[in-house]
């Protein structure tokens, strides 16, 4: 944990503590205006909550996952006076402003794929798979990574961005590189990440201030070369309390808390259909980057209430629940028992989580009792 926070995450966010979150894609999915985000802003600064993040739906006409990705320019049915615009009124509630873009990618039906579908990975004389339908751009062709770089550029300078949740939502098909000759293709995917990471090094060189989080449709680029770039990761999309004790335990083995994204989402859960409290769901998330993914508008007066207390609590012992020593308690008598717990580097302050996982009806009772 101390070689990833002192020696892979790099730059301005190297042991900084990061921001409590609000992020509206649960709230929303990619249906909102100018109006609704602000709504759910505004309940987030009375809250406590201190950076806002926009996520899909905000560029080209991305009403669904069928379109738009590769046209990077905003939505202004939605977004009137576009992200300058959102992002001013964003901060004027005191919060930070941060954005949702999945630079990667290629809708079949974009301006971007009409005007260069060889941009696209794909094999010779064969179609493209399909996944979530979208494409992936060819990283390894210098002419894309100029583009995105240019486009991201174009993006983040708009307005105050402080904040960007870089996504990646499809696995990699029909591997054929058309900057390769026949006999390198077995480089392809090398090669590709080693185009991503000279996109990622120019844009921290513009941005140096931006807190980039790496995602690939939840974790599944959770690694030490993403992480020099990005110093956080979308930890999994599955945000259900019970299923991250596991998640987020397993991803301990590898990677301290200070750089696992951890979101209090809404109950019954999107993916798992699972109830639980509000207090469970954020005991299990600050052991973890803090952040909110739920439409707070809708919460009843108990659940504010609830967040608001637990959004100063994070924020009172942050620095130990982020940077702290973490540790798996082992209980060797109970496996349903999930044991956390962060230790301060003196040794004098600790916070510790304990949780089941499940329970049994009549458990080592006799038949008599």
């Amino acid at each position: 944990h101390r070689f990833v926070q002192d020696f892979v995450v790099r730059g301005e966010w190297r042991r900084k503590e990061r921001p409590v979150l609000i992020n509206n894609w649960e709230a929303t999915d990619f249906d909102f205006d100018r109006r609704k985000l602000l709504a759910l802003a505004k309940e987030a600064a009375g809250l406590g909550i201190e950076l806002f993040v926009l996520d899909d739906g905000w560029f080209g006409k991305r009403d669904d996952d069928t379109s738009s990705l590769g046209d990077w320019t905003v939505n202004e049915k939605k977004l009137p006076g576009g992200i300058a615009g959102l992002s001013s009124k964003i901060n004027d509630l005191g919060l930070k402003f941060g954005i949702w873009v999945e630079p990667e990618m290629v809708s079949e039906d974009s301006d971007l794929y009409r005007a260069h579908p060889d941009w696209a990975v794909s094999t010779p004389g064969r179609a493209p798979a399909y996944g979530r339908n979208q494409f992936v751009l060819d990283l390894t062709i210098p002419e894309v990574r100029s583009y995105l770089v240019e486009a991201m550029s174009a993006v983040f300078s708009q307005g105050n961005v402080e904040y960007v949740k870089w996504d990646m939502n499809r696995n990699i098909s029909d591997a054929y590189s058309k900057a390769l000759p026949p006999e390198r293709q077995g480089e392809f995917h090398h090669r590709y990440i080693l185009g991503l990471y000279e996109i990622l090094a120019e844009l921290n060189r513009r941005f140096p201030g931006i807190l980039f989080e790496s995602c690939a449709s939840g974790g599944n680029r959770f690694d030490l070369g993403m992480l020099c770039y990005m110093p956080q990761t979308w930890t999994s999309d599955d945000t259900d309390a019970y299923a991250r004790l596991t998640i987020q335990g397993g991803t301990s083995y590898g990677y301290p808390p200070s750089v696992m994204g951890a979101h209090v989402s809404a109950s019954p859960n999107m993916q798992s259909l699972r109830a639980s409290t509000i207090e469970t769901r954020f005991n299990v998330a600050a052991f973890g980057l803090l952040g909110y993914e739920l439409d707070l508008t809708m919460l009843s007066p108990f659940d504010k209430k609830a967040i608001k207390e637990q959004v100063a609590f994070y924020k009172e012992h942050r620095a130990l629940l982020q940077f702290g020593r973490f540790l798996r308690v082992p209980d060797r008598l109970d496996a349903a028992k999930t044991i956390w717990a962060v230790v301060s580097e003196d040794g004098r302050r600790a916070i510790a989580g304990l949780f089941r996982s499940e329970e049994h009806t009549s458990e080592l009772q006799s038949p008599n009792t």
